[in-house]
Parts: structure tokens; C-alpha cells; sequence
């Protein structure tokens, strides 16, 4: 090698960067101790911007395209060169380019649970997490921010931050909204959007821009959970004179199956428990009336003779009782019991209208017919 290739390979003229990797954000080229010729070929491709930068500051931004570097489309770096016009020497200057596409599936979520305060249960302690997407907007802005000379910038030099931001002002603004916790699973949309406005000016301060925003999930801590699934449950389950024998008689049917005697006593002991069941059931109903009478066939009562089972009235739309025949014949005389007035009594489907029931023929005949 003669001494003028050796001299010939000392100048750079060819500056372009292939990106093979899915993370990187800045690359500084490497041209170490290597002069850059004039009029060497800048190569700067889609979704890629080149920067020069002179004795640490920002000189020419370099957009998409090819670019036979002179004096004339390098202006900020020849005034800081101090180039007269038309200097062609070689010159040292740092390039770095800058991805600006968009770095996707991000991912940010809650380290602790965040309280937060909720109309209906109070106090309250919430998880979140999701994904975000941003790109670089301003790359000299970027540089300037956060890169800085590092030869080599990737996604993980500030993630952390940007969860950090994603997270504090994520969760203040579902603070703000005022959305109840059972809501906020139908309003993901809207509380993502609500965030992308409220922490786009920050990312926008370190020359990014945050492209997309997205609630995977809200959650509550698991013992609050648990308790909505039980207060579901009952609402779903509803009227617990049915369910208690609906689960009677899947015990028995259970036990059924086993051909054995024991299986015939699981059986019987079944029905003993629906039963049980449905009194108690029916005690607690019965006691939460307030004008009700004791329920009877407690201990050390009797049960009531066959054929004399009090009857409930509807009295004014509310449930009165029970009575007794000779209370019924009162409240007939008194007009509280008409043909037409709603009566019910143990072993009825539902309410009858009193005129309809043959038990109260005789009670029904001491009203006094309407005045001619």
C-alpha cells in the first residue's frame, strides 16, 4: 500500500447507518480518529435523521434522503468551523442518527397498590398496568435531553422513566375522573385517552411524542375481590327460599345414587337439612316485618291444627297478619277485607283474591252487601 491510499483511508466519505436491532434509538457513527472529506456521500434513510455535532454542540440536522455533504447545505457547521466560502478541506465532527420510528408494546404497571378514593366503597387500593407506544419527535431536542454523547442509545436507557410518568400522572388522572371502581373496566377508552392528554406535554418536553396509550387492566387487591364475588353471587342467586331447595334436592338426588343404605340415609338426612333450611329461611323473613307475630311451632309450641293456618292480608299494599278466622271475621266487619283484598296462607302458590279461597266463604258472608 503506497502512501497515498494509506493517506486515502484516513478520510471517511461514505456515513449511513443500517439498523438491524428493535431497540436502538441513537447511534453515534464511528469515525474515531478519521477526518470526513468533503463531499462525501451521507446516506440518511426513512425513519432515520442524521445530526452533526461540533465540540459538543448541534449543528446541522440532516432529514431523509442522500446528501453529498458541502459547505452549502452544512451552513450551522461551517459558521462554527469558521470555513471561508468554498473551503474544501476535511473535517472532524460527530454524527449521530436518530430513529424515529415508533417503539411499540412498551409495557408500564403499577409496582404498589395506589389508593384512591371511590364513591361507593371508599377507601380504596387499585393495581393497573397496560402498554404505550412513542417515537422520537425533535432529535436534535432528544440529543439534547437525554442522549447526549452516548455513542449508543436504546429504549432501556429511559423506559424507566417514561413508566414512572405513565404510572404517577396514569393514576391521577383515573383519580380525576371520578369513574366508580365497577365502571372503569367499560371505560378503559376513555380513561386511556384522558391519560395520553395528561402526560403528552411531558414526553413532548424530552423531544418524544407519545403515540398510543392503553389500559390492559384495573384491578382491586384479591380479599376485595373475593367479597364482589360473593356479593354477586347472592344477587345472582337472588331468592334464598329457592336456592336453599334447589341445593335439598341436588343432595338428595346425589345421594340418591348410591343404591346403598347409606346412600338412602344421606338421602333422608338431605331432606332434613332443605327443611331446616327453609324454616330458618323463613324465620328470618318473618322477622324482618315489623308488624309480624311471632312464627310458630317454636320450641315448646304446638303447631297449628290442620285447616286452621292463619292468612296473610294485603292491607294497603303491605303484607298484614297472620289472623286467625275470628280476626279475619273483625277485619271483614271493619271493612279491612273485601271479596276483591289479597290473602295467602302456607301451602297457597300466591296471593288470591279472598273471594276465590272457600276457607273464607263463611268469613266473606257476614259482609253486608252494598246499599241498594
Amino acid at each position: 500500500m503506497g502512501i497515498f491510499d494509506k493517506l486515502r483511508n484516513e478520510f471517511i466519505d461514505i456515513i449511513e447507518w443500517t439498523d438491524s436491532s428493535a431497540d436502538t434509538i441513537v447511534w453515534k457513527f464511528p469515525r474515531y480518529q478519521n477526518e470526513i472529506k468533503m463531499n462525501a456521500k451521507l446516506t440518511v434513510r426513512e425513519s432515520q435523521v442524521a445530526v452533526f455535532m461540533n465540540e459538543g454542540k448541534i449543528a446541522d440536522v440532516f432529514q431523509p434522503g442522500m446528501y453529498t455533504l458541502t459547505t452549502q447545505n452544512m451552513p450551522i457547521l461551517t459558521t462554527l468551523q469558521g470555513w471561508k466560502y468554498g473551503f474544501n478541506s476535511p473535517f472532524k465532527a460527530d454524527v449521530f442518527f436518530i430513529s424515529m420510528r415508533q417503539f411499540t408494546n412498551q409495557k408500564w404497571g403499577t409496582k404498589n397498590p395506589v389508593m384512591l378514593r371511590d364513591a361507593e366503597f371508599g377507601p380504596v387500593r387499585l393495581r393497573a398496568f397496560g402498554s404505550y407506544a412513542f417515537r422520537v419527535k425533535d432529535a436534535a431536542q432528544f440529543l439534547k435531553e437525554i442522549a447526549a454523547t452516548n455513542p449508543e442509545y436504546t429504549v432501556d436507557g429511559i423506559n424507566e422513566q417514561l413508566r414512572n410518568l405513565a404510572v404517577s400522572r396514569g393514576m391521577d388522572a383515573i383519580a380525576e375522573t371520578k369513574i366508580p371502581v365497577l365502571d372503569l373496566a367499560a371505560k378503559y377508552d376513555e380513561v386511556s385517552l384522558l391519560i395520553t392528554e395528561k402526560i403528552r406535554p411531558e414526553f413532548n418536553e424530552l423531544g418524544l411524542e407519545l403515540t398510543k396509550f392503553l389500559i390492559e387492566n384495573i384491578s382491586l387487591p384479591p380479599e376485595v375481590e373475593e367479597a364482589l364475588d360473593k356479593r354477586s353471587s347472592m344477587g345472582i342467586v337472588g331468592n334464598l327460599g329457592a336456592y336453599a331447595q334447589f341445593q335439598a334436592a341436588n343432595a338428595m338426588e346425589k345421594a340418591a345414587e348410591n343404591p346403598s343404605g347409606g346412600g338412602l340415609a344421606a338421602a333422608g338426612l338431605g331432606a332434613g337439612m332443605g327443611a331446616a333450611m327453609m324454616g330458618q329461611v323463613g324465620n328470618v323473613f318473618q322477622n324482618n316485618q315489623g308488624n309480624q307475630q311471632p312464627a310458630a311451632g317454636g320450641p315448646g309450641v304446638p303447631p297449628p291444627l290442620p285447616g286452621t293456618e292463619p292468612f296473610f292480608v294485603a292491607v294497603d299494599g303491605k303484607q298484614a297478619g297472620p289472623y286467625n278466622m275470628d280476626q279475619l271475621r273483625q277485619l271483614a266487619a271493619s271493612g279491612g277485607l273485601q271479596h276483591q283484598t289479597l290473602v295467602w296462607k302456607t301451602g297457597m302458590a300466591a296471593w288470591a283474591a279472598a273471594s276465590a279461597v272457600p276457607e273464607l266463604a263463611p268469613v266473606l258472608a257476614t259482609i253486608p252487601p252494598p246499599l241498594p
